[in-house]
């Protein structure tokens, strides 16, 4: 099912999760015991991330290697295991960043055939690595270019359509990323709006946003997409934090601010309690957000469990 639907039929506001595929050679026995846990609490789709290849140092006898290589491959063969295995809905992250066109539309060719409905369409992270494009290939620049060729393939419209015989349309629900405190490349809020309302026009039917730790960016940035025009559900993203390290990474890698409150309840907190705070936080923002009627919220599980299990057991769903 589409979550377009599932957010439609819903009579109460629904749970997802998203997650990480293990690193290259990992065992994913592990992961599947994560995802035992989190579909005890019955969520219509679930998030598997994408990663492209990137550049990795590595120090051997000869000196330093420069090596090439996807660390964390496998997200579709995690779509067929949620999907058929544990009869949630997967929802891929399709990136243009490290992909050209091509690889994109063998992919989603593969996901199709997998009976998977969902994608979320987003740009991805600089890596560090610009892979070259043969002059035969073609790429994706923005999230909205990637949007607009899934699109396309909904109306049977493929790469090299002029050679295909009676192309059989995908039908894919394509979700699209919104930031809540805005996308670190955009000049200002209002510009950053008006490229989430072109991703929506170009055919995204509903937002995921960035992670945030103040419920007031949420509201406000609702309150933005709502005054451009944006109508598709808007779904919250909530990171709990579970350890002192995140209070500077987590700023770094996603461009999202830590309330001084929560900071400095970690900084002065011992390691072994940090989780519990950050779950704690968490609880008032879910709270919090499901009291003012929101249509679902998103958790960024990634690898472990615990927390957001504790956080949801607390929580009257």
């Amino acid at each position: 099912m589409k979550v377009i639907e599932h957010l439609d039929r819903a009579t109460k506001p629904l749970i997802s999760f998203e997650i990480i595929p293990p690193l290259r050679g990992g065992n994913v026995q592990k992961l599947l015991l994560l995802i035992d846990d989190l579909v005890r609490y019955k969520p219509p789709f679930i998030d598997i991330t994408s990663h492209a290849a990137q550049v990795i140092y590595q120090e051997t006898t000869d000196g330093i290697r420069r090596v090439i290589k996807r660390k964390r491959p496998g997200t579709l063969g995690l779509c067929a295991l949620v999907q058929n295995k544990y009869d949630v809905d997967a929802v891929p992250h399709v990136l243009c960043q490290g992909f050209t066109c091509e690889e994109t539309e063998d992919f989603l060719i593969e996901i199709k055939y997998l009976g998977i409905d969902n994608v979320l369409a987003i740009k991805g992270d600089d890596n560090g690595y610009q892979k070259p494009v043969r002059p035969d290939r073609s790429i994706n620049e923005y999230a909205i270019d990637l949007v607009e060729q899934i699109v396309r393939m909904n109306r049977g419209v493929y790469l090299e359509n002029e050679q295909l015989v009676d192309a059989e349309p995908s039908s894919f629900c394509v979700g699209v990323a919104g930031y809540p405190e805005k996308h670190f490349e955009a000049p200002n809020n209002e510009i950053d709006v008006r490229y989430t309302k072109a991703k929506v026009d170009a055919g995204g039917e509903y937002i995921v946003t960035q992670m945030f730790f103040n419920n007031a960016h949420y509201f406000d940035y609702l309150a933005r997409c709502r005054a451009a025009g944006i109508e598709v559900p808007i779904i919250p993203g909530i990171k709990i934090l579970t350890s002192k390290r995140q209070v500077k990474s987590l700023p770094r890698l996603f461009h999202c601010e830590i309330p001084a409150d929560l900071a400095d309840e970690v900084e002065a907190a011992p390691a072994e309690h940090v989780s519990d705070i950050g779950v704690e936080w968490a609880r008032r923002q879910t709270e919090e957000l499901l009291a003012k009627g929101v249509p679902s919220v998103h958790f960024y599980v990634m690898q472990s469990s615990e927390a957001v299990c504790k956080l949801l057991d607390n929580i009257d769903l």
